[in-house]
């Protein structure tokens, strides 16, 4: 049976999470709807993507609704402004790097209203978007992503990891670690450099050593030593990020305390060097604070 979806938000993660389901709805016979709080992102997607832009209100009657906003407050405010257009049936799939808390809430919220809810934020950043194989973390109840899971055009690997809020921790945590690896790297080479070593062949070193990370491979040396930063992904949503996983830790009455250091470490980088930076350029501050650049 074809489906109708709509995706609300066609940011840089949205835009090519979006394009993939119009291809699917192409190739299935069924139809792929956009919304953009800046409509004209919404039409040029449909000019160049096959989908239909349309309003909230024509957004709401989808079988399948997707996410992809900043943070929770943001799919808070949209919940509010369809809620009284939606169908009981549908199922709403948030794919924003959101809260747990934020999940369990909205998730009462349409219940109300006979709508399923499912927290299940993607990694693999834009690449992996565009790409179609972003790993997808869902939380919510096993039986509902199952329903959705052949309609998931974007990912190359679904996980299902507990209940509702469960994909939201997962993914703070992922990015929390995604921190500590940055920031642990850029201190390491800050050291180096500092020292007197020559900072692109010790890199080379720990790339080929115990000491590498996702971060030492893929980010150091094409951002921070290039001094490029490109912007994929922004300072400050990372910090956000990182924030909901120290939120995780004390709710949970977890110990964690090289998490909550990297939660203070990246608001104060966010503060600092400018939170619409990339997220490589957090080391900005470390190098203020070592008087030293990383390069």
């Amino acid at each position: 049976m074809s489906e109708t979806t709509a995706f609300l938000g066609l940011g840089a993660m949205g835009t090519p999470m979006a394009a993939h389901l119009a291809r699917r709805a192409r190739e299935a016979g069924g139809r792929a709807l956009v919304w953009n709080r800046t409509g004209a992102k919404a039409t040029a997607h449909a000019r160049e993507h096959g989908s239909e832009a349309v309003t909230l209100s024509r957004a709401a009657r989808a079988d399948v609704i997707f996410s992809c906003l900043p943070t929770s407050r943001e799919v808070d405010e949209v919940v509010g402004a369809l809620e009284a257009d939606l169908r009981p049936g549908t199922v709403w799939v948030d794919c924003t790097s959101g809260h747990p808390e934020a999940a369990r809430r909205q998730a009462a919220r349409l219940s109300e209203r006979g709508v399923a809810f499912l927290d299940a934020p993607v990694s693999g950043g834009t690449a992996g978007a565009q790409a179609g194989t972003l790993t997808v973390m869902v939380g919510g109840a096993a039986g509902v992503l199952e329903r959705v899971r052949p309609v998931l055009a974007f990912a190359g690997k679904v996980v299902h990891v507990g209940g509702t809020g469960a994909g939201f921790a997962v993914k703070a945590v992922n990015n929390a670690l995604l921190a500590v690896n940055l920031w642990a790297a850029g201190e390491g080479l800050a050291a180096l450099a500092r020292a007197g070593v020559d900072v692109a062949p010790a890199l080379e070193v720990i790339n080929a050593s115990s000491g590498r990370s996702n971060a030492s491979e893929n980010l150091v040396g094409q951002r921070v030593l290039t001094r490029e930063f490109p912007l994929t992904f922004g300072l400050g949503l990372l910090a956000k990020d990182v924030g909901i996983a120290a939120d995780v830790v004390r709710a949970a009455g977890a110990s964690a305390p090289v998490l909550m250091q990297t939660e203070a470490l990246f608001r104060a980088a966010a503060t600092v060097v400018g939170a619409g930076e990339d997220h490589t350029a957090a080391l900005r501050l470390l190098e203020q604070m070592n008087g030293q650049e990383i390069r």
